[in-house]
């Protein structure tokens, strides 16, 4: 294995912890100026830092320079996000609680006077107004620092304005609460009402005189919080109009914003088969600017739906086999380009990204005039800006910003090398043509005995593996197998970028396809390899979703599966939250048979191969109630395991300590059950 001086040959836990998985020091929501002559990103000073700071780099001369460091101005965290007007000569962002607003063109950098702790300033279009959220209400404030007032206030306990619920932010890709007009002179905002959602509770149990933390959270089946939209004007008579659209029938928002033809918003059906984008009128009424409908779902992307400064509505249909990017309804992509989702539009030019093949994702634009065309090369998960005649490509942790008849220039990057050089082995397997990475320890020569295998999948909905992107978690795989693991990662149905039906393959069927693909990976694996795998050794780890696929594999095939390390495993999928959960398996009250079929709680009596559960105690994803729920049944049921609680530690553990440790425990106990010490 690869290692940095003074750094022992398993030190790679440590530095995944310290870098923050090898985050820390990349340049990231990189934004351009309106002419293209400036590009803002966040970046820390280095890869071990975790202070993000503002910085700009000019498009001419390649010359970064520093806007805002929160050290600087007395603040102890980073810049999570920024806010530009129309121009991008203004920036604001939240530190400490605290408002701030730069001018990018002179470089000064000051505070402006608010109520409350600020939550997501926003700057209007024009620059002379920023509005922000202080404990639910919806507040603004002039850029001079005057006039700060409520633009809408609570009227009882779980109801906010201008921000996102649960849902939108975690599965929709709707983390905003309201949008400016282009003006400045009016907001569109959403009202989150929860009071009927259900009321969880999260305490720390080694620390018991502290009150639990409540959250509200919509289980499967369960109320959803009621988000409706009002028209704000801020001028003259001030106004307030409740936007009228049918919530019965269509109770998510699941996008909006505001463009020169005015407000929109697309709204989903609960069964997740209709989205209808919508116009908004000024008097609060709607008009039906499209319909996507599907047997199964409809399915979301990032950046839609928008438009195009003439008009045309930039949205996704799924035409057999093929997610295409349509302009006024008319896919404009071709069949096998799957789109993934639209970055931003200049005029009448679109940017998105789309696969042909799953394992990459490239950077394309599209003008009428001249149809689609791609900008990214190479292997890799592309993605990226455009303003002004600017370009500015990422692909992994290497950002460039391109200008037209001009050179070439890099955002620099601090973070560090990984110590673990990851070496993966691109296989595709059995007739799916499942997309796997087979990691081998490093200088392994064949020949030798049958290594134990160890299978490391996320292999869900949310997120592919098996990509050319050389993400963090290739470095933790490459790291099991220098331990004298096998390791190979299946991506199989159900993973994104393969075409719609592909995706939904898994509707009604959470466990049964994704398992059958992770056993058809082994064998093929080990028939092209012959002698490679030890198939009478063989464990699987994983987390989230790849966690309950874990637990699944032992509890459902023992006889391929011989030890499992499950993190934050959803075990039972009625207590996750609706819009995910809903969307795959549908309502638990129409649809029971689905949720029992993925129920591991009831599957606790057939345990008979080592199981380790790992949960944090903290985490309002998975709720510890998942973990607590199996041991309990397999405790009752008389089946040995393993839990590890991990003590304040959410989703995913951020502690220094426990993300390096956490690693170390889960090889042992992989050793032990294997014999592979």
């Amino acid at each position: 294995m690869t290692t940095l001086p003074g750094m022992t040959a398993d030190s790679l836990p440590r530095q995944l912890a310290r870098t923050r998985l090898f985050s820390l020091g990349v340049p990231a929501q990189p934004e351009l100026s309106a002419d293209g002559a400036t590009v803002l990103f966040l970046r820390s000073r280095g890869g071990t830092d975790p202070v993000t700071c503002l910085w700009a780099l000019d498009t001419a001369t390649g010359e970064e320079r520093l806007v805002a460091d929160p050290a600087a101005l007395g603040a102890s965290e980073g810049i999570a996000s920024y806010s530009t007007d129309a121009s991008g000569s203004r920036a604001a962002f939240a530190l400490d609680g605290a408002l701030w607003l730069a001018d990018i063109r002179t470089g000064s950098v000051r505070a402006v006077a608010s109520a409350g702790s600020v939550v997501g300033p926003t700057l209007d279009p024009t620059g002379r107004r920023i509005a922000y959220v202080s404990g639910g209400t919806l507040r603004m404030v002039c850029a001079d620092g005057t006039g700060d007032r409520v633009l809408a206030e609570p009227e009882a306990e779980d109801v906010s304005y201008g921000r996102a619920e649960y849902v939108a932010a975690r599965e929709m890709y709707r983390d905003r609460g309201y949008w400016w007009s282009p003006d400045g002179t009016a907001l569109l905002v959403a009202r989150v009402d929860e009071r009927a959602v259900a009321r969880w509770f999260l305490a720390d149990p080694a620390d018991p005189g502290q009150p639990p933390r409540a959250v509200r959270y919509p289980l499967a089946g369960t109320a959803n919080a009621e988000v409706t939209l009002w028209l704000l004007g801020l001028e003259g008579r001030r106004t307030r109009t409740e936007v009228r659209w049918d919530r019965a029938a269509f109770e998510y928002l699941t996008a909006a914003g505001w463009d020169d033809h005015g407000p929109y918003a697309a709204v989903q059906s609960r069964d997740q088969r209709t989205v209808r984008t919508v116009a908004i009128e000024a008097d609060g009424s709607t008009r039906v600017l499209a319909e996507r409908a599907d047997p199964h779902w409809v399915e979301l992307l990032p950046g839609l739906p928008v438009r195009t400064a003439g008009g045309a509505l930039v949205d996704t249909a799924d035409h057999e086999d093929t997610r295409h990017l349509t302009i006024d309804g008319k896919p404009v992509t071709p069949a096998g380009l799957h789109l993934r989702g639209v970055l931003g539009t200049d005029g009448e030019r679109v940017l998105f990204t789309a696969s042909s093949e799953p394992t990459e994702t490239h950077l394309w634009s599209y003008e009428p005039s001249s149809g689609i065309r791609q900008l990214s090369s190479g292997p890799g998960v592309h993605g990226g800006a455009e303003r002004g005649g600017t370009l500015v490509l990422t692909t992994g942790a290497r950002t460039t910003v391109l200008r037209p008849g001009g050179p070439a220039h890099p955002l620099t990057s601090y973070a560090e090398q990984p110590v673990v050089t990851a070496r993966p082995e691109l296989l595709r397997l059995g007739p799916r043509e499942l997309r796997a990475h087979l990691f081998l320890p490093t200088g392994h020569r064949p020949g030798g005995a049958p290594l134990p295998v160890l299978l490391d999948p996320y292999a869900g909905p949310a997120l592919q593996k098996v990509t050319t992107c050389g993400a963090w978690y290739e470095q933790v795989s490459q790291w099991f197998a220098d331990q004298g693991f096998a390791v190979l990662v299946v991506d199989g149905r159900g993973t994104p970028g393969r075409g719609p039906l592909w995706e939904k393959t898994i509707w009604g069927d959470k466990s049964g396809p994704a398992l059958e693909d992770q056993i058809e990976g082994l064998h093929e694996t080990a028939r092209l390899r012959p002698g490679l795998l030890d198939l009478d050794r063989v464990a699987i780890r994983g987390w989230s979703y790849g966690g309950f696929l874990a637990a699944l594999a032992v509890l459902r095939r023992p006889d391929v599966f011989h030890a499992a390390s499950a993190g934050a495993a959803p075990t039972d999928h009625r207590l996750y939250d609706t819009h995910w959960q809903e969307r795959f398996l549908g309502h638990p009250d129409e649809h029971p048979e689905h949720y029992e079929s993925c129920d591991l709680v009831n599957m606790a009596p057939h345990l008979n191969r080592p199981l380790l559960l790992i949960q944090g105690l903290a985490d309002d994803n998975v709720f510890p109630v998942h973990a607590l729920r199996l041991s309990s049944a397999l405790l009752a049921a008389g089946r040995p395991h393993e839990v590890l609680p991990l003590r304040g530690a959410g989703h995913r553990p951020t502690d220094e300590a426990t993300v390096e440790n956490l690693l170390r425990h889960e090889l042992g106990f992989l050793q032990r059950s294997l014999g592979a010490e």
